[in-house]
């Protein structure tokens, strides 16, 4: 019997010399493993070369992260992006049907940056392709010439939603400091989800999935770096992780009855 749960995590579709290879950034792995206290998995973007069910039967939840490539603009019906804007096609064919059915399924869900994004997208939402160019929007990009630990510091402030998810794991707290590393953002949300936190110009900064039957929250910041060092990072990790491991008991209880009764 197993003692964690395992957590699918996406991967990116890239080339790694010439070679088409599935990839995940370290940092998402170790926030599974030592914050969510779960048994991390490589999820590849197969899209339906892997079958969505089997895919959901195989973990006790998902991790889906940032990357650096953009959802393709026609999943969510806009103009083509432009030009030498990184796209990843096969992530886009794997995640938007997954983290539908996994909500739907009680599969614990967390969705990072890209994640949120692809959350919202598969909620039947849209997205600003460049939100500093948004009329009232601020500027949400890193400075990629600055330090990673730069990069990463909080560096504006979110409200979050009264009575949320978020603002449980927060304990209560109005507000909270995060990092910002995006070009893109939330324009119209999806159907069925709920706002848990917006930035000073009223960008949205985290969803969740209204009435979902496990835990399902998208953040557009990114809680996995040096997450120990924030409260807030290290309670959504705790509890996704705790989520992950609700399902995993539910499993194996019910595994057992029907292997008393067989």
């Amino acid at each position: 019997m197993r003692h964690k749960p395992i957590v699918g995590i996406t991967a990116d579709r890239t080339l790694l010399g010439a070679h088409p290879s599935h990839m995940v950034g370290e940092k998402y792995i170790a926030a599974i493993v030592d914050g969510s206290n779960a048994l991390a998995m490589l999820l590849p973007a197969f899209g339906d070369r892997q079958c969505v069910d089997e895919v959901l039967a195989t973990v006790d939840g998902l991790l889906f992260t940032g990357s650096y490539s953009n959802v393709e603009p026609q999943r969510y019906g806009a103009a083509s992006s432009e030009p030498g804007t990184l796209h990843d096609a096969a992530r886009d064919a794997t995640t938007l049907p997954l983290i539908r059915a996994a909500t739907t399924a009680g599969v614990p869900v967390l969705a990072i940056c890209r994640g949120l994004q692809e959350m919202n997208v598969a909620f039947g939402g849209t997205l600003h392709q460049s939100v500093h160019a948004v009329c009232g929007l601020n500027d949400h990009r890193e400075n990629k010439a600055d330090s990673l630990d730069a990069q990463y510091a909080a560096s504006h402030s979110i409200a979050l939603a009264r009575g949320g998810m978020l603002q449980r794991l927060a304990r209560g707290a109005r507000e909270a400091r995060v990092n910002s590393l995006h070009g893109q953002g939330i324009a119209r949300l999806g159907t069925g989800l709920t706002i848990e936190a917006t930035a000073t110009d009223g960008l949205i900064e985290a969803i969740s999935v209204k009435d979902a039957p496990a835990f399902a929250l998208g953040v557009q910041w990114h809680p996995e770096w040096k997450y120990t060092d924030d409260p807030l990072s290290t309670a959504i990790f705790r509890a996704f992780g705790d989520a992950c491991r609700q399902r995993m008991t539910t499993r194996s209880n019910a595994d057992a009855v029907a292997t008393l009764h067989a």
